[in-house]
């Protein structure tokens, strides 16, 4: 779920391949000596079963997880593919926060009712933040992926591009393997070794894993409730704040210091409230709380307030995109209504983007990749930018700016 190099789903992970560069990877790896990759994959693996073995595994574990182990070239072809998203934040929620998605979702709810309710008790996370993430990842299960899990695994740490990432997992799948929770041959999920219908890695399914059915084992691919539970467990570690809310939609005045929106901003919500931005849902009960006015596509677009508990989002991905997005789809199965649109100001092609990059890049702006992507370190060069020269500043990328520079 830590999404600090990669995601989970085919959908996740267009946006954290584009925006972090590189493959999955839900913990950020322990500091560590390089790991031993490459070379003869049977030498390989006895060093795996070595390194398990002294992990606590047993020698009959690590045999029956790497028996028939193999290399899939496919798997190394995803991870060099580096896919780019490029949709703006009303095309991509649009097309994932359908109706379809929605009654799904609250049919889940009222299915696992007592699941959910045990969730939010026990870990203070609501149904419709686990349900959100469940639809998007892989649409309550139904898309969970096709690469044999182990070997996905074993091509990964066996590379030498980031073994010190997926050697762990793979220690992690061994001990699922002792547990009963896993059976290696068969098993089977994302290109970079996410299991389970909330798309979790090995390493947080041992940390977090929750039996939520009662059969002793946690197993997040058949499962329902020992998904549910083990998304609100991580969820709660990554900081989630029982009783708060994590995004509002808001109404804005025409004039603001676009200047202090954006994600890191100084402000509270009581703060942007009495400058004239209203909650659409009438509720200020939060004003104390940090809020970031963020504007995905602009001053003239769909405007939220993200409050604190928006950052376990960006910890789940670090697509500004996604995490909006999966908020958002959060608020609509609490209760919110469909935002308003707006009529954003015209965006950029992707040439543009990479020459209204290059540009700010000249100017001194760390934009990161030249890649067409408003990620955010182009944003806060955008907002830089555009109160350089008297624009509004609320970091939407656009011809004019883009003339002006």
């Amino acid at each position: 779920m830590h999404r600090s190099l990669a995601s989970r789903s085919a959908l996740a992970l267009l946006f954290a391949l584009a925006l972090a560069g590189g493959a999955a990877a839900q913990q950020a790896p322990d500091p560590a000596p390089a790991a031993p990759c490459g070379g003869d994959l049977s030498a390989f693996l006895e060093g795996v079963k070595k390194d398990a073995i002294a992990a606590g595994a047993s020698a009959a574990a690590a045999d029956a997880a790497l028996a028939g182990a193999e290399m899939d070239p496919k798997v190394l072809s995803r991870d060099r593919a580096q896919g780019v998203f490029k949709q703006t934040f009303l095309e991509f929620s649009q097309r994932t926060v359908s109706q379809a998605r929605l009654d799904i979702g609250r049919q889940k709810m009222k299915q696992y009712a007592d699941v959910f309710a045990r969730a939010e008790q026990e870990f203070g996370v609501p149904a419709g933040v686990i349900t959100a993430f469940w639809a998007m990842e892989t649409d309550f299960g139904a898309v969970q992926g096709d690469f044999n899990t182990r070997n996905a695994l074993v091509t990964l740490s066996h590379d030498c591009r980031r073994p010190e990432l997926f050697r762990p997992q793979l220690i992690a799948l061994i001990e699922m393997v002792q547990h009963g929770d896993l059976d290696p041959a068969t098993n089977t999920g994302a290109w970079a070794g996410e299991i389970g219908q909330v798309q979790m890695l090995p390493r947080d399914i041992i940390a977090y894993g929750m039996d939520g059915d009662g059969d002793g084992h946690i197993r997040l691919k058949q499962s329902g409730p020992d998904a549910i539970l083990t998304a609100a467990k991580f969820i709660q570690h990554l900081g989630f704040e029982r009783g708060q809310p994590w995004l509002q939609e808001v109404t804005l005045p025409d004039n603001l210091p676009w200047e202090k929106s954006g994600l890191g901003g100084t402000m509270t919500a009581g703060e942007w409230f009495a400058l004239g931005v209203k909650p659409r849902d009438g509720n200020t009960a939060f004003g104390n709380l940090e809020g970031d006015l963020v504007l995905p596509q602009g001053r003239m677009g769909p405007a939220f307030i993200a409050y604190p508990n928006f950052k376990i989002y960006l910890e789940w991905n670090k697509s500004f995109i996604y995490t909006t997005s999966a908020a958002y789809f959060g608020t609509r199965l609490s209760g919110a209504p469909t935002y308003l649109k707006g009529v954003p100001e015209q965006g950029l092609a992707n040439d543009q983007m990479k020459t209204l990059q290059t540009k700010l890049q000249s100017l001194g702006h760390d934009v990161g990749e030249i890649d067409g992507i408003l990620g955010s370190g182009t944003r806060v060069a955008i907002q830089k930018e555009q109160q350089r020269l008297g624009m509004p500043a609320d970091g939407w990328a656009t011809p004019a700016l883009l003339n002006a520079l």
